[in-house]
């Protein structure tokens, strides 16, 4: 996969692209990501990259030339043909304004073959780029960044870790929290398997008594099927009570139905 990201901070990704999976992806030849500077597009000589807003406020607000012109010399397709079904290739401004980045839209861009990250800034960028330029506006959350830095950064990472053979177990990826392309059975979701969009179950490690906390002895049982049923229950008991709306959308089997109402019974 190539990753383009524009940015006016470049240093910025020097952190986020030198660790971790996205590190060993790059090494490994599984992503390619460039860094643009937008100030290098801009050509008087204070290389300006933003101008106050027509109509007045507060704020700059980021000229559309220099991102235009950057996106023109990355020789990709139209924006009319990243649109058309089954176009491999999508622009993506970072905005407050956007559209919320979750699991789903991870694993839809994970399937491309080049994505380009656009960084915008908290007083905003011209329209005409999320307009005429830009295939989607994403937002990583219900808040202002002062730019779209921290956005692409989340994106890059979660986006990576997708790509076949950057985690080295990748059935670690399909059983995590918010993991919806699994496809649950009547019995429900087994521990190994993905969250069917659940929050994950809560994991332990040795030592099984740590200054007097204990793993739950079900874990250290040896019946697979009694730890399957307590890693389920317990990923309802903690969606409901942190993230109560997942629930609505989650793909819950007939065994989940039956676990929930045990639970929603015993709070009652």
């Amino acid at each position: 996969m190539k990753i383009d990201i524009l940015t006016i901070f470049p240093d910025f990704f020097r952190g986020p692209l030198d660790h971790g999976i996205v590190r060993r992806a790059r090494e490994a030849g599984l992503a390619a990501i460039e860094i643009h500077d937008l100030r290098a597009f801009a050509h008087d000589r204070h290389r300006t990259v933003d101008d106050r807003p027509f109509g007045g406020g507060e704020g700059m607000v980021l000229k559309p030339e220099p991102i235009f012109e950057c996106i023109e010399g990355l020789n990709i397709p139209s924006r009319t043909e990243r649109l058309a079904p089954g176009a491999k290739q999508s622009v993506v401004l970072l905005s407050a304004q956007g559209q919320r980045f979750d699991q789903r839209i991870a694993e839809e861009l994970a399937t491309l073959e080049r994505i380009v990250l656009i960084c915008g800034r908290y007083e905003g960028v011209d329209e005409r780029v999320g307009q005429h330029l830009a295939d989607r506006e994403l937002s990583i959350g219900d808040y202002v960044l002062s730019g779209g830095e921290l956005g692409a950064a989340v994106i890059l990472d979660t986006v990576t870790r997708l790509i076949p053979g950057a985690v080295g177990n990748e059935a670690s990826t399909r059983q995590e929290s918010f993991t919806v392309t699994q496809a649950v059975e009547a019995g429900g979701a087994n521990s190994t398997c993905a969250s069917g969009g659940l929050l994950d179950y809560p994991h332990y490690t040795r030592p099984a008594d740590f200054r007097g906390l204990q793993v739950p002895e079900v874990l250290v049982s040896g019946n697979h099927e009694e730890i399957r049923r307590w890693r389920r229950r317990t990923a309802l008991e903690k969606t409901l009570r942190n993230r109560p709306d997942l629930l609505e959308a989650a793909a819950l089997g007939a065994e989940d139905k039956e676990l929930l109402a045990r639970i929603t019974g015993k709070e009652n």
